[in-house]
């Protein structure tokens, strides 16, 4: 039996259909080649005739140079009509492609409510169909949808269905778990029965509805399932498909099957936060594998066993999948913590541990104001590093002033600037749909000049919370703001009485760590040769 596994992606297709997720023509183009960089067996690119933006996505992949398999999606013929003659299929078939997926029912309930035909020419659907793909030289793959169900209510159709479809040419049957309700130990005796019935490649495709689409996927997998569909970070319709990020490395790391390169491995946390990003859906921070607390540790005694070895509270190396280890820093936080972020940062903290306990003791009574450092690693870093002499002031902020105008029922918010770089004074401002947008434009505006690299990162979330609801209006308000520059993301905070002064200093951070990332000689270095301070 062999140890590779097909992985199929339908992010563009089965994860569109989530609520909420929304891809134009663009997006799924960026998306197919981050998926195809992963090394995906399959990029299931949607309907090529069912919308504008499909229709255009495959005109356009043809000239990608993929080395996934693009695979178009449909359904089988109408009832009572010809292969030839069904507009879906030939659409397919033009589109250029060289791999398919066809859905049919396998569920006799189906056939008969959804359908309204009957059993035979179900299954007449299905062998005409997948019959008119091989013939025009396609990759041809069956999706029994509600296969699970189906054949719970009358196993003896839903194999008669698989077995069609497999003498139709099918080079792969693949079982839908479409309603999402079966479980494990199902779903590894029904695919154990087919494998015993049907000497053919088998699929497995579920549904998370019971929260168990990745345990239902390694269920088949280990009953001898061959190909895993699914979609990056569980996208898809109700409660999701099943999550790639996790059925990926759980198959390579914990069950020695091969999925994709180690290398490949390696950019998997990487790619699921760049498709959140284009799909504009936050994802969950306690995410497994590629979630942005996946290796987060917080309690002070954890902290001090993963500094002696991380594998006391770490089930791999967070870099096998492209992620990294993060040290919380909170109230609960004791001297390991601290000592362990620094140490992460380059500080060397060892010679002074007074400092060290300062610091500790300052984080502390600003949670205790209302800070929360362990979900803004920015701006803790920030403060470390601060407090340690390794920061450099690239830029000051003097003044800035908020005018808020209602006209003519418009709400117009206008944010006024004053910072200064290297000794010079720049005033600026700039207009926004909210004082906060205006002061995040007003300030980029004022330091783009300098720093042309602002450009290459924006704010991509904002989080407002009232910290003593009892105080009504008047209550603390903390703020933080996330931000991305596609490869990365980082979070700051900022608190206050006042919300717009919370979010100003979250913002400023935000840049702050920013442009700190960089190399700080070269970032003086640049801020002066724009300047005109450095002689060549």
């Amino acid at each position: 039996m062999t140890n590779a596994i097909s992985i199929f992606d339908t992010t563009l297709r089965d994860g569109t259909q989530g609520e909420g997720i929304s891809l134009s023509a663009e997006d799924k183009i960026k998306i197919a080649l981050k998926l195809d960089a992963l090394g995906v067996h399959y990029i299931e690119g949607g309907n090529p005739g069912s919308n504008g933006k499909d229709i255009e996505f495959f005109q356009r992949a043809k000239s990608l140079g993929l080395r996934a398999k693009l695979t178009a999606f449909g359904s089988t013929r109408r009832k009572n009509s010809l292969a030839e003659q069904d507009s879906s299929l030939v659409r397919i078939i033009e589109s250029g492609v060289p791999a398919a997926t066809l859905v049919g029912k396998s569920w006799d309930f189906h056939v008969h409510t959804a359908l309204q035909t009957t059993l035979e020419e179900n299954l007449a659907m299905i062998y005409d169909s997948i019959g008119f793909l091989k013939r025009n030289g396609l990759e041809a793959m069956f999706d029994a949808e509600h296969f699970f169900d189906g054949f719970k209510n009358n196993p003896e159709y839903a194999l008669s269905v698989l077995k069609n479809a497999h003498n139709a040419g099918a080079d792969w049957l693949v079982l839908c778990d479409t309603n999402g309700g079966t479980l494990p130990g199902e779903i590894h005796d029904i695919v154990t029965r087919v494998r015993q019935e049907i000497n053919a490649p088998i699929g497995i495709h579920t549904h998370n509805d019971c929260e168990l689409a990745v345990a239902n996927s390694l269920a088949a997998v280990q009953a001898g399932a061959r190909q895993v569909q699914g979609t990056i970070n569980g996208y898809g319709e109700r409660c999701g498909n099943a999550n790639l990020c996790s059925i990926i490395p759980t198959l390579q790391l914990k069950m020695n099957y091969n999925c994709v390169t180690d290398q490949q491995l390696q950019s998997l946390t990487g790619t699921a936060r760049y498709v959140s990003e284009i799909a504009n859906v936050n994802m969950p921070v306690g995410q497994a594998y590629v979630g942005n607390a996946a290796f987060a540790h917080k309690g002070g005694i954890h902290v001090s066993a993963i500094m002696k070895d991380s594998k006391t509270y770490e089930h791999i190396a967070p870099e096998l999948v492209g992620n990294k280890q993060r040290i919380l820093v909170s109230e609960l936080a004791g001297q390991s913590n601290i000592l362990s972020k620094a140490q992460e940062l380059g500080l060397d903290v060892n010679a002074n541990t007074e400092k060290t306990k300062d610091i500790m003791n300052h984080i502390k009574d600003l949670e205790h104001q209302g800070y929360q450092f362990e979900g803004a690693d920015a701006s803790l870093e920030l403060l470390l590093r601060e407090a340690y002499g390794e920061t450099t002031e690239l830029f000051k902020v003097e003044s800035f002033k908020m005018l808020v105008d209602k006209t003519n029922g418009h709400m117009v918010s206008e944010a006024i600037v004053k910072i200064s770089v290297d000794g010079q004074t720049v005033y600026t401002a700039a207009e926004g749909n909210g004082p906060v947008n205006a002061l995040d434009n007003a300030l980029r505006k004022a330091l783009v000049q300098f720093y042309p690299e602002i450009e290459n990162f924006h704010l991509s979330d904002y989080k407002v919370r009232v910290i003593d609801e009892k105080d009504a209006t008047a209550a603390k308000v903390r703020v933080l703001v996330e931000s991305s520059d596609f490869s990365s993301t980082w979070s700051t905070v900022g608190v206050s009485s006042n919300v717009i002064e919370a979010s100003w200093e979250a913002l400023v951070d935000s840049i702050r760590y920013a442009l700190l990332g960089m190399s700080k000689i070269e970032v003086i270095n640049e801020s002066k040769e724009r300047l005109g301070l450095v002689n060549h």
